[in-house]
């Protein structure tokens, strides 16, 4: 307004006309720092996106409505506890799937509605929002629908779209199938609901909006799901009564796994279990919750609760991202609102400490070797289309390296070419140990490659002279001046024989910074450029162990350059010990590398990065010393994009990329400022 007050982020400040344009902008810029991280705490909460959510079969009596909503009560009330505010229960979990005919008697559909009211009663006092499974008469027709309620109030009645009628099924003997182009207003306890399957129950908190499917409605071809998730659901939920046949679980568990990764949502699958009739029938009680294709939790064979955090943010984030991910409007929805208390949610989920890290479920090789086979084919094509006569790598002895030259190896094998085309050269200066000198060796004489030994402390000596920088001068010419000429030897020799030089830098280096620019920064081909430190030790680990028995030196040397201290060997050795060791520089790499995940894959604030470390990294680092690099992660992370602007040609292998031409857009000169204030806020 031209003139009056402004409520600005809970403070008042008035004005005159005359000061309204300047007053405006002054009040804002002059709060922004100190308030705008309240404002966003307060608007990202469930703090950092984080809701509770759950799947639970109660234990039943078939066509006890009475005993089943007690139970159910039981359970819902155990849910809230647990600070649950989705909960999903099974299919017709009311009465029982199993009620046959008895679905067409007057008695046990007034004995569910009534045990409808009491739940609904009963959840009043709860934060839990609670999708049961219930039989309902709309127009003298009967549907197998899920109902949501939310503290005392029936929100909606979704009937069953797709009704099995084959084999152990017999659906459409009793209920009428959902019509997706009807909705209308019924009587359901007294309450005037919404009936029909165009329903969406979107809360306060934001990106949480919750759909309904039921059980054989996501084992067709045209899932309700699919119109919820595009309209905007981002949980989920599916009431089922699943039967147990052979092999029919890990056929379930893939269906609702895959359904989540498809729509990119979690998927909360709750299934009938023990209490269904077993007359002809077994139901194994095979509860599923699933977050965008990652299970979280799941349980069979066993009645009660399962509970998992799932991530709103990053579900919002992934359908953001993805422009094929398509989220419309649609005016045939009917959208029901409910409000949540604010409060955090704690988090009991498992976060690995190494993201980048593939897990071991007894694949380790596969995961491995598909990891080489990337890096090694992208290196094999840019050789065939260069003809390269040579490959010229510089060894230092350390981990980059000896993993540049493992692939280099793979992609000479693939080509049908000796190793003796890879020239390894190493480059000792002030800095070099004997230890990091014989393993560059060593490895090098293993592989089979041509090996160089170029001592480079006269050129660099005649080049600081040359410059007038003092030899005692140790700043960051006399590091950089080094690693630039170590990286003009491997030009020039790759010049004289006909080949091109392999970049050695990993993606943890390029987050960092971590590069000499024009030096180390630079090659023909990066064949590390998206592989981050931690998985570039997981993959020397392997094929050290790999390798062990056919060939035991070759591991010995891995093995030992896998016990050596991360480090440049820039600075003079103390008493012939590296003096320069990174991590104590710029950082530990595995606090590094799960840093650089989470910003770059997702997208998080730092304030929820910082969260996630502590629950996955607090038992080895102190919360000072996590935000500490964090700090420097930010700092850096901004201030060096510079170097990856013009970084050199390299594959692709995981999820995260910095390349320029692929993943990571940045301006060279964007400002951290956002960020910075964050992290000093907390």
């Amino acid at each position: 307004s031209a003139c009056g007050s402004l409520r600005l982020l809970s403070t008042d400040y008035s004005f005159t006309p005359s000061e309204s344009s300047e007053c405006l902008t002054s009040s804002l810029c002059g709060l922004y720092n100190k308030h705008i991280f309240i404002f966003l705490e307060r608007n990202m909460s469930m703090k950092d996106g984080f809701i509770r959510v759950a799947a639970a079969t109660p234990d039943i009596k078939v066509a006890d409505c009475s005993y089943n909503a007690s139970s159910i009560i039981k359970l819902m009330n155990e849910a809230n506890d647990q600070g649950v505010k989705v909960l999903c229960f099974p299919e017709l979990s009311v009465t029982g799937y199993t009620c046959g005919d008895l679905f067409l008697q007057y008695s046990l559909l007034g004995g569910a509605e009534k045990a409808l009211e009491e739940i609904a009663l009963a959840s009043g006092g709860l934060e839990t929002a609670v999708a049961v499974g219930v039989p309902l008469k709309v127009n003298n027709k009967l549907y197998n629908c899920g109902v949501l309620i939310h503290k005392g109030r029936i929100l909606g009645a979704v009937p069953k779209k797709y009704l099995p009628n084959y084999t152990e099924f017999y659906d459409q003997r009793w209920f009428t199938r959902g019509d997706d182009t009807v909705t209308e207003q019924v009587n359901i306890c007294g309450q005037s609901v919404t009936f029909g399957m165009t329903q969406l129950f979107r809360t306060n908190v934001e990106g949480l909006i919750l759909g309904i499917e039921i059980c054989e409605d996501l084992w067709v071809t045209d899932t309700p799901s699919t119109r919820l998730a595009k309209t905007g659901a981002t949980v989920i939920l599916n009431l089922s009564a699943s039967d147990e046949t052979v092999c029919k679980g890990s056929y379930r568990r893939e269906l609702v796994n895959s359904a989540s990764g498809r729509l990119v949502c979690t998927y909360v699958y709750a299934d009938a279990g023990e209490g269904e009739s077993s007359t002809d029938l077994v139901f194994g009680a095979h509860n599923i919750i699933s977050e965008n294709g990652s299970i979280l939790a799941e349980s069979r064979f066993e009645n009660g609760l399962i509970t998992a955090e799932t991530d709103i943010q990053k579900l919002s984030f992934e359908r953001q991202r993805m422009n094929t991910c398509e989220c419309r409007t649609d005016r045939a929805m009917t959208v029901h609102e409910l409000e949540y208390s604010i409060e955090e949610t704690e988090l009991s989920r498992y976060y690995a400490p190494n993201p980048f890290v593939p897990a071991d479920h007894g694949d380790r090789a596969e995961r491995c070797e598909e990891i080489l086979k990337i890096a090694s084919t992208g290196l094999k094509k840019r050789v065939k289309h260069t003809n390269a006569k040579k490959l010229v790598i510089g060894l230092s002895g350390g981990l980059d390296s000896t993993l540049a030259i493992l692939i280099a190896e793979r992609a000479m094998n693939q080509l049908g070419r000796p190793m003796t085309d890879v020239t390894a050269v190493t480059m000792p200066c002030f800095g070099t140990t004997d230890q990091t000198r014989d393993n560059a060796c060593k490895l090098a004489a293993c592989l089979g490659a041509e090996l160089k030994i170029i001592d480079i402390g006269k050129a660099v000596s005649q080049h600081f002279e040359d410059i007038g920088l003092s030899m005692e001068d140790r700043t960051v010419s006399f590091e950089n001046g080094q690693a630039r000429e170590r990286t003009q030897v491997l030009m020039d020799l790759a010049n004289m024989q006909g080949g091109m030089v392999v970049g050695t830098g990993d993606l943890s280096e390029l987050a960092l910074g971590w590069a000499t620019y024009n030096g180390d920064h630079m090659s023909m081909y990066g064949v590390n450029s998206s592989i981050p430190k931690t998985l570039v030790r997981h993959l020397v680990r392997y094929i050290a162990d790999e390798r062990k028995t056919e060939e035991p030196e070759l591991s010995a040397v891995l093995y030992d350059i896998l016990d050596t201290p991360v480090s440049p060997e820039l600075l003079p050795a103390v008493n012939g010990e590296i003096a320069q060791k990174t991590e104590e520089l710029v950082g530990p790499y595995e606090l590094t590398d799960f840093f650089l995940y989470y910003c770059v894959r997702f997208g998080f604030r730092p304030g929820k990065i910082y969260r996630l470390a502590r629950h996955a990294l607090g038992g080895s680092y102190s919360d000072e010393v996590i935000l500490k690099w964090l700090k420097n992660f930010y700092r850096r992370f901004f201030s060096q994009q510079f170097k990856r602007s013009c970084l050199p040609d390299g594959p692709k292998v995981g999820s995260v990329s910095l390349s320029p031409r692929g993943d990571w857009r940045m301006p060279s000169d964007a400002q951290a400022v956002l960020w910075m204030s964050e992290l000093e806020a907390l």
